[in-house]
C-alpha cells in the first residue's frame, strides 16, 4: 500500500486512538504495559467487557462481551473498573490538539474523529506528511499512538485506519478504491455483522470482488433493501452516509458503533449516558441550546431509524438528554433486536443567548441545569470534575 499521493477533491482523515481505554491505563501505571488488560465490570460480575488491550485481544476478548467469558479467555489479564472522568479528559485534550490541524472536526466517539484535511497541504504538506505530523504530535505530547486512515470519503478513511491498525498510516488514491478494498477479507468491511457474513458464505460469497460480482438488485432480494444497499456500496467503495453532516452550527451529536452487534439494555443505556455528558458540554462550549433531542439507532440488519423530541423549553443538562433519550429508545427498541449503533444529539441549534421565554414553574431540570453550568465553569478553568455515575465502582468507593 504506497503511503503518499498527489491531491484528491477531498481530504478526509479518520483518527483512531489504539485501544483507547486500555492504552491510558498502561499510560497511567507503566506496570501494565505489554500486558492484557480488561476494561469493564469485575470478574464474576455480571457486567461486560468496555474495552481491552492488543494483547488481550489476541485470546479472543472484545468489547461487550461478557466479563465472566473473558475471564475465561484471558485469566491472567489485568481487570480495571472503567475510569470515564480520565478518559474523556485525554479524549477533550487530543480532540483539542486535531484542532490545530483543522477546524473541520467530526468527533463520532470518545476515541474517533474524522477530520477534513482538504487544502491544508500547503500548511502541513502532504498526506504522509501530514498524518506523520499529526502522530508524532499526538504521541509527543499524551504519549499515545493513534492510526490515521486517509481518503476522500469517510467510508474509505474508516477502513484504511483499521487497515494500518495499531499505530497506522494508510493512504487510499482515488482510483484505486477497488485494490484498496481487494486486500480486504470480507469480515473487514465495516459494519458487516455476523450472521451477514455467515449469510453469505452460505451463498458462496468468500470475498469482497465476488461480492461484487453481484448487482444491487440481487444483493437487496436476498438480504433486504438496507443490508442489500450497504454491501452493493461497500464492496465497491462507493462512500456510505455513516455518520451525520450536518454543520455544528445546527446540530451536535455522537454515535457509538459496537464491535460485536449488542442487545443488553445496561450496556445501552450506560453508552447514552456519556454521550448525553459529552453533548451537553460540548453545546455549552460552543454556546449553543437547544430544545431537541433525538437519537439513531442502527440494527444489525444495518436497517437505520431515528427519532426526536421537541420541548417547549431549552434543554439545560446532561440529565435531560440522557432521560429523553431513554424515552426515545424505548419507542424504537422492541427490547430484543440487536443493535450495532445508537447515537444521541441535540438538533435545531441557537446561539446561547437567544431569547426565551420565562417559565412560570421551574421544572425538574433547572436545579440540574445551574448545577451543570457550574461544573463546566470549573472544567474550563482545568479542574476535574466528573458525575459519579460515569465513574468506576471503585471510583465511587474510594470518593464516599
Amino acid at each position: 500500500m504506497q503511503t503518499d499521493n498527489k491531491d484528491f477533491e477531498k481530504r478526509i482523515f479518520h483518527v483512531d486512538l489504539d485501544a483507547f481505554y486500555a492504552a491510558v491505563e498502561q499510560r497511567e501505571n507503566p506496570k501494565y504495559l505489554k500486558k492484557p488488560v480488561i476494561i469493564g465490570a469485575s470478574p464474576g460480575g455480571r457486567g461486560v467487557v468496555s474495552a481491552c488491550s492488543y494483547e488481550a485481544r489476541k485470546f479472543g476478548v472484545h468489547s461487550a462481551m461478557p466479563i465472566s467469558i473473558a475471564k475465561r479467555l484471558c485469566p491472567d489479564a489485568v481487570f480495571l473498573p472503567v475510569r470515564m472522568k480520565l478518559y474523556q479528559e485525554v479524549s477533550a485534550e487530543i480532540m483539542e490538539i486535531f484542532t490545530e490541524f483543522t477546524p473541520e472536526i467530526c468527533q463520532i466517539s470518545i476515541d474517533e474523529a474524522f477530520l477534513d484535511m482538504t487544502g491544508t497541504d500547503r500548511l502541513f504538506g502532504s498526506i504522509t506528511e501530514t498524518g506523520m505530523l499529526i502522530k508524532s504530535t499526538i504521541r509527543e505530547r499524551t504519549g499515545l499512538t493513534i492510526s490515521i486512515g486517509a481518503a476522500h470519503s469517510r467510508f474509505l478513511a474508516k477502513l484504511a485506519s483499521d487497515y494500518g491498525k495499531p499505530d497506522g498510516l494508510c493512504i487510499v488514491k482515488k482510483g484505486e478504491e477497488l485494490d484498496f478494498l481487494d486486500r480486504l477479507d470480507l469480515k473487514d468491511i465495516w459494519g458487516l455483522g455476523k450472521k451477514t457474513l455467515e449469510r453469505l458464505n452460505d451463498l458462496n460469497i468468500n470475498s469482497i470482488p465476488a461480492l461484487r460480482g453481484f448487482n444491487e438488485a440481487s444483493l437487496t432480494s436476498i438480504f433486504g433493501k438496507s443490508a442489500g444497499s450497504f454491501l452493493f456500496r461497500a464492496c465497491r467503495g462507493i462512500d456510505i452516509d455513516m455518520y451525520s453532516t450536518k454543520s455544528k452550527s445546527n446540530s451536535i451529536s455522537n454515535e457509538t458503533t459496537f464491535q460485536v452487534d449488542v442487545n443488553d439494555r445496561d450496556v445501552l443505556e450506560k453508552i447514552l449516558l456519556e454521550l448525553s455528558d459529552h453533548i451537553m458540554f460540548r453545546a455549552m462550549k460552543e454556546h449553543k441550546k437547544s430544545r431537541t433531542v433525538c437519537i439513531k439507532l442502527r440494527f444489525s440488519d444495518f436497517s437505520s431509524t431515528t427519532a426526536q423530541k421537541t420541548f417547549t423549553h431549552y434543554i439545560g443538562s446532561s440529565e435531560e438528554i440522557y432521560k429523553s433519550s431513554i424515552e426515545l429508545l424505548n419507542a424504537k427498541w422492541n427490547g430484543s433486536e440487536t443493535i450495532r449503533l445508537i447515537g444521541t444529539g441535540l438538533m435545531s441549534l441557537e446561539p446561547e443567548n437567544t431569547p426565551e421565554q420565562p417559565e412560570l414553574f421551574e421544572n425538574n431540570f433547572e436545579k440540574k441545569k445551574r448545577v451543570e453550568k457550574a461544573v463546566f465553569k470549573i472544567k474550563r478553568k482545568g479542574n476535574k470534575i466528573t458525575k459519579a455515575s460515569l465513574l468506576g465502582d471503585s471510583e465511587i468507593r474510594k470518593n464516599d
